[in-house]
């Protein structure tokens, strides 16, 4: 035998070498292996008790014959208290699991058991029709029936190198590299696996990212998500992750937090991050103002093409979208803006003054998403200016961030569900 499904021996007689029932096959003891899981040992139950056969003492282990020796068999509990006791039935068949190669959640219909030497491992998981009938003992009827059309069914195995568990015990099995299959996905993908999950299940996904990821996946999310998702993290982690998102961001989702909640975290965060949210929060969520992101690239007019360009690369990995630099007089009023490219085709010390293109086209940070879009539409703006009572620039109104309240939800990209 080198592979074969639990569903073929799960509730099977496990026998000894005489042909003696021992009792019936109850669940798969697993341990962490070097590659995948690997099976220590078996829970068997005979006259209503649970006992334990270690793996060393399996003589056979096919869908047709389980074999053991008895003496080896001993009480549950006392290996129910080593640490860790990951059993396959209880902790693994049946439930979600992150597929990091496909970026979804899926659940487990059957599990795939291969030898190695003298191991049993855990080599894929099957998430579709085929596991499910397998289990059902209908496997031979629904491939019958799929025949009547010409057609098969499909295997949908998920190696478990790109497994990633949702269960707080069974996740000590996944892999270092479904961990980092998973920070590398998009922030994206991994805010749809959390819409996906109940909420009180995402911490388990979360606590697999570093703050920078999380705080873009969050960023991603549906705001009642977020909000849900968030509040069960510790104030520690929340503040961490609020840090690293984008401003607007963060103020979207501490708006929709319970007032105490969101100064505790306010407080928490680093005090330039907590003062560029806190000038958010002041506007009014459907107006410019609270939809602006008051992180952007701006620069002096008196400063050169070539200084400017070196300025942007030192602060560009801290702002998210870089449209525009917009050159700002000494007060914080807006003077004019300057694409990247005319920067980067100016001779190196030109001053901005001298490229830059006047007659800002801006909107009031009252001013509706409407007016906004109007805007964009009519110029074919990437980012619209935000400038205050004072006529101080207050920030950009990414084209994207307005789009998303006109098209419609299916082609948007925040399109999560709150759970």
């Amino acid at each position: 035998m080198s592979e074969l499904y639990v569903s073929a021996v799960l509730g099977r007689p496990v026998i000894d070498p005489s042909g003696a029932t021992l009792g019936r096959l109850e669940d798969l003891r697993l341990v962490p292996g070097e590659t995948l899981p690997v099976v220590s040992g078996l829970f068997i139950r005979a006259q209503g008790e649970r006992r334990f056969i270690p793996w060393r003492a399996v003589n056979l282990f096919t869908p047709v014959v389980v074999s053991a020796d008895p003496d080896a068999a001993g009480h549950a509990e006392a290996h129910a208290a080593d640490a860790p006791d990951i059993r396959l039935r209880r902790d693994i068949l049946d439930r979600q699991i992150v597929d990091v190669d496909g970026a979804k959640v899926v659940r487990v219909n059957d599990l795939k058991l291969a030898t190695r030497g003298a191991n049993l491992l855990v080599a894929a998981v099957d998430v579709g029709l085929r596991g499910m009938a397998r289990r059902l003992g209908q496997l031979r009827f629904w491939n019958w029936l799929a025949g009547l059309f010409g057609a098969k069914l499909p295997v949908r195995e998920i190696d478990w190198r790109f497994v990633a568990q949702l269960d707080p015990n069974a996740d000590r099995l996944t892999l270092t590299v479904a961990r980092e299959r998973l920070t590398d996905m998009h922030p994206a993908d991994i805010a749809e696996i959390l819409a996906q999950l109940p909420h009180k299940e995402a911490g388990t996904v979360l606590g697999s990212l570093d703050p920078e990821t999380l705080g873009e996946t969050m960023g991603e999310l549906d705001t009642e998500l977020g909000v849900k998702v968030i509040s069960q993290l510790d104030s520690e982690q929340a503040s961490d992750i609020l840090e690293e998102m984008e401003p607007h961001d963060a103020a979207d989702l501490l708006g929709d937090l319970p007032e105490d909640k969101a100064r505790e975290l306010l407080g928490l965060m680093d005090a330039e991050d907590a003062e560029m949210v806190q000038e958010l929060l002041e506007h009014e969520e459907d107006t410019a103002g609270g939809l602006m992101n008051n992180l952007f690239a701006f620069v002096p007019p008196a400063m050169t093409a070539e200084e400017a360009i070196n300025y942007i690369r030192l602060v560009g990995a801290e702002i998210d979208n870089i449209y525009y630099v917009y050159v700002i007089r000494g007060d914080e009023t807006p003077l004019g803006v300057v694409t990247l490219k005319r920067l980067l085709l100016a001779p190196p010390r030109t001053p901005v003054a001298e490229i830059m293109t006047v007659g800002l086209k801006s909107v009031h940070v009252d001013a509706t998403p409407s007016e906004v879009m109007e805007l964009i539409a009519k110029y074919s703006l990437l980012a619209v200016p935000v400038v205050d009572d004072a006529g101080h620039m207050a920030g950009i109104v990414p084209a994207d961030d307005v789009l998303e309240m006109f098209l419609p939800e299916s082609v948007t990209k925040k399109r999560f569900a709150a759970m």
